[in-house]
């Protein structure tokens, strides 16, 4: 009977101890885990009293908000891990993660699965949140585990080529236009036993290629970045590439452009040590967190230039509410050893218009229109172009044709990762900028989910006002992400 009584109060103690955690510690707000805002504390009103939905949104304000959430999630993994409910192939240590369902409470993108206009193919595209029917394969063991999301595409890719013709016919021969796709690491490491569970990326690449017409120059990445694939051109613990995969990608255009670049010895090489990236959260797999890796980059060192940002405010949704002025500030961000954010190291975050004066004096200035992959391209090209705008697929809200006359652009590249490529919203978007009117909307509550001033998901590969971060995935491919960069994780050069 004593035992009994030692038992019930221990684990009255517990349950106690468990509710003054969750009723009374402060409440998470961001999720670095999961690269997202968690919900806030509704807002009262008599209506949603009486329809229930305030009752309904403290609800899952409580539930999505827990004291200690991120380390909760990790321990959760942890265990996960050690009851075996991954499918793990013992011999050479693949485990294959469990589709991830798109979580619409807190994404809103009606465009998540994407029917290739060239086939029956079903996709999922976004970079962030969604991850291929197939999942995602962890490689490895601890301190050299990779993890690869599965591509679900076959061909395509046309509105993706058709943006990129119409930028051509719109602008006239004065502007040059190039399209490039940036395949993932899922590409050039996938083990060959598991092969047929991700599709290939070349036959996108491909597609796009065949369909550009009007003198638009197709950029081919693949086999510049194949030839170095024994170097560390992506990362193990991120949905995006390495900066110096971005390197050879950026040396290939520069080449079918015709401009000068700079050899990656005239650079100073910067490194942030025990990165972990997007994959640990995306995976839910615990050995990601385990194997650490270098985050390294390069700036440029005989070549001067200015950064200059037009920044735009986003509400809870996401949408545009309102911007800024231009204002200078830093290309790079110095990241402190062990943050989570370095692939942000690029112009901070996505929302946002870049524009970069070098001092290369050649006459041609340069559209960069991306996703997050494409954030990493910018800063190889300062020694090619004496100027350097760069505008995110998600986030642009003047008309496009004003915008190049404006700013005298010669050249525009399209630098999309694979999954941006093949969604037919993509390249939607990038044409829609060509014609709206520019200016914010007046009820951005009320505008279209694929409207230009819809900031969706992707890739954008960072924590952001936006993402980092793309997300996609795919965004650059690149779902609501982390605010902007924690000035107390960062030093500015």
């Amino acid at each position: 009977m004593k035992q009994h009584k030692i038992y019930i109060t221990l684990t009255a103690v517990f349950l106690l101890g468990c509710a003054a955690v969750l009723n009374f510690l402060p409440r998470s707000t961001v999720s670095a885990l999961e690269k997202r805002d968690l919900r806030s504390f509704p807002a009262f009103s008599w209506q949603s009293l009486f329809d229930g939905s305030f009752a309904n949104d403290i609800s899952l304000w409580y539930s999505d908000s827990e004291p200690f959430r991120d380390e909760l999630m990790t321990v959760s993994m942890m265990v996960s891990k050690y009851q075996g409910l991954a499918l793990i192939n013992e011999e050479d240590h693949i485990s294959f993660v469990a589709n991830n369902e798109p979580d619409l409470t807190a994404v809103d993108d009606t465009d998540s699965l994407a029917v290739d206009d060239d086939s029956d193919t079903i996709v999922n595209i976004d970079e962030l949140t969604r991850i291929g029917h197939s999942g995602i394969i962890v490689l490895g063991q601890p301190d050299t585990v990779r993890a690869l999301m599965c591509y679900g595409g076959v061909g395509g890719g046309s509105a993706y080529a058709n943006a990129a013709n119409t930028y051509q016919s719109t602008l006239g021969s004065a502007v040059h236009v190039y399209c490039m796709v940036i395949p993932t690491a899922t590409e050039f490491y996938i083990p060959e036993k598991v092969r047929n569970r991700s599709k290939s990326q070349l036959s996108t690449i491909l597609s796009v290629e065949s369909k550009l017409t009007g003198g638009v120059k197709s950029v081919n990445i693949h086999n510049a970045l194949a030839s170095h694939k024994n170097e560390d051109i992506y990362l193990r613990t991120d949905h995006h590439w390495a900066p110096l995969g971005a390197y050879y990608a950026a040396k290939e255009f520069a080449r079918v452009a015709g401009v000068p670049f700079l050899d990656i010895s005239t650079y100073d090489r910067h490194v942030v040590h025990g990165y972990v990236g997007s994959m640990y959260g995306y995976s839910g797999d615990i050995s990601v967190k385990q194997s650490p890796e270098d985050f390294v980059y390069w700036t440029p060192r005989n070549v001067s230039y200015s950064t200059s940002y037009i920044t735009y405010t986003l509400d809870k949704e996401y949408h545009i509410v309102a911007e800024s002025k231009p204002h200078s500030g830093q290309f790079f961000y110095k990241h402190k050893d062990g943050s989570g954010q370095a692939y942000c190291t690029f112009m901070g975050s996505d929302s946002k218009i870049t524009n970069v004066k070098t001092s290369t004096h050649n006459g041609r200035r340069l559209l960069i229109l991306k996703d997050s992959f494409g954030n990493a391209l910018p800063g190889w090209l300062f020694g090619s172009f004496e100027e350097i705008n760069v505008v995110d697929c998600r986030y642009f809200t003047k008309n496009m044709v004003k915008f190049v006359r404006e700013r005298g652009i010669t050249d525009i590249l399209f630098a999309n990762n694979v999954f941006k490529a093949y969604s037919p919203y993509v390249g939607k978007n990038y044409v829609r900028f060509l014609s709206q009117a520019g200016g914010l909307p007046k009820n951005p509550s009320a505008a279209d989910s694929t409207a230009a001033n819809q900031a969706t998901p992707v890739d954008n590969g960072r924590p952001s006002p936006s993402s980092d971060g793309e997300n996609g995935i795919g965004t650059s491919a690149d779902a609501p992400l982390l605010p902007e960069t924690d000035e107390t994780d960062i030093d500015q050069f």
